[in-house]
């Protein structure tokens, strides 16, 4: 095993299942190869699944930003008339609204997430502020004035049907699903979080090339015919 564990190396795409943290994964891709040199290229909140990229051995995990800075896609839906202090449905609820807004409403709003747009990093995020993680200060209480941040989305509508609203998401590095469902809902009138999401690709990575991350907790696995290793498949 430990022979194996060494030459073990390559780019492992997985499914991450809601309710774990991305280090959680991590940890988990640890016990189930034997390699302790094992990163990720881009972070999901515990609510969400779908992509992450895993990066085994000390040669990939070097490469971490070659990817992080891949557009993204998501699968998001957002639960109308409720806001959240996380922007998600794990937050705890700051506000209520009984507006039901109409489809040519839901629409014209949609039509101001397009292009590029500016953002506010939610409090809780693990953006840095003066060396600080955000969220080490919500948790604390303390609420700061984050900066704008430029990103460029593309936003589908997939349906509607109150309170839920489900869209296609594709965005560059540094979008905040959350804060799109924030703000959607403040411009509508009626407030929104996140109450379910997929991240379905990263770049040229897509969800069905994924390994099932669940999968990961089940013990020693050979994941050697999951590894990429070929640089054309992310070139």
């Amino acid at each position: 095993m430990e022979e194996r564990a060494k030459k073990l190396e390559g780019v492992l795409l997985v499914d991450k299942p809601t309710g774990c943290t991305s280090f959680s994964l991590i940890a988990a891709a640890r016990r189930c190869c034997g390699v302790q040199t094992i990163g990720h290229a881009g972070t999901l909140d515990p609510l969400a699944t779908g992509v992450v990229i895993v990066l085994v051995g000390r040669r990939y995990t070097r490469l971490s930003q070659l990817f992080l800075n891949r557009p993204k896609e998501y699968i998001a839906r957002f639960h109308l008339g409720i806001t959240t202090d996380t922007y998600d449905a794990d937050g705890q609820a700051t506000g209520q609204s009984s507006k039901v807004p109409t489809d040519a409403e839901v629409q014209q709003a949609l039509g101001a997430f397009q292009g590029t747009i500016r953002q506010v990093p939610p409090m809780y995020s693990a953006k840095k502020v003066k060396g600080k993680k955000l969220y080490e200060l919500a948790r604390q209480g303390v609420v700061i004035e984050r900066a704008e941040v430029e990103v460029h989305v593309r936003t589908t509508l997939l349906d509607y049907s109150y309170p839920h609203l489900t869209i296609r998401l594709e965005c560059s590095k540094g979008t905040y699903v959350r804060s799109v469902a924030h703000d959607l809902g403040a411009l509508l009138g009626c407030g929104a979080h996140v109450d379910q999401l997929q991240r379905t690709a990263v770049g040229q990575f897509h969800l069905r090339d994924c390994f099932p991350g669940i999968a990961l907790n089940s013990g020693q696995l050979d994941l050697s015919p999951h590894l990429i290793t070929d640089p054309t498949r992310w070139s």
